[in-house]
């Protein structure tokens, strides 16, 4: 299955000049979610990791189902002020604004494994300061995964770089 045929494009979305690529199409065709999910697992069936952490919003989709078919434990990363005990915090820039996403201080134990899994990365921002909430709750990254990579953005090529393992099911270009 092309998995491309099921992300819709919508231009100036947040703001004019972005081509936001949307996945609600994808997640609500039981065919092309279930086969997104199988692909993600595919991809990862040779990573070692203890927990499964995903980026607010959309990561949540993707990596809550395979957090339940893995029976792997769920972080969730979320935006300021969501979460209800002791955080950690990180501002980043985003390609168009800046934001605060936040995980529970007693969410990951020293030396753990972390695979983060998102519904699409950029410029690499959010993911970036996902790996950093890993690393100060004392965890390492195991993997990225990514549904959607807007390869010219460069998002991955900054985490491999910077020494980090990524996975990606699609690609498009970010304009």
């Amino acid at each position: 299955m092309d998995l491309k045929e099921h992300i819709r494009s919508i231009p100036d979305y947040p703001k004019k000049g972005i081509l936001f690529r949307d996945i609600t199409t994808l997640i609500k065709n039981e065919k092309a979610f279930s086969e997104t999910i199988d692909q993600i697992i595919e991809r990862i069936k040779n990573i070692k990791f203890d927990k499964i952490a995903a980026i607010e919003s959309r990561g949540f989709v993707f990596g809550s189902a395979v957090s339940y078919i893995l029976k792997k434990p769920f972080i969730m990363l979320r935006k300021k002020n969501k979460l209800p005990a002791e955080v950690h915090s990180i501002d980043f820039e985003l390609e168009y604004g800046t934001a605060t996403i936040e995980v529970h201080k007693d969410s990951i134990q020293k030396n753990e494994s972390v695979l983060i899994i998102d519904d699409l990365i950029a410029t690499g921002g959010t993911a970036e300061a996902a790996a950093k909430l890993i690393e100060i709750s004392g965890g390492k990254v195991a993997c990225f995964v990514f549904v959607i990579n807007l390869f010219d953005l460069n998002g991955c090529d900054d985490l491999i770089k910077k020494g980090y393992k990524v996975e990606n099911l699609i690609e498009f270009p970010g304009h």
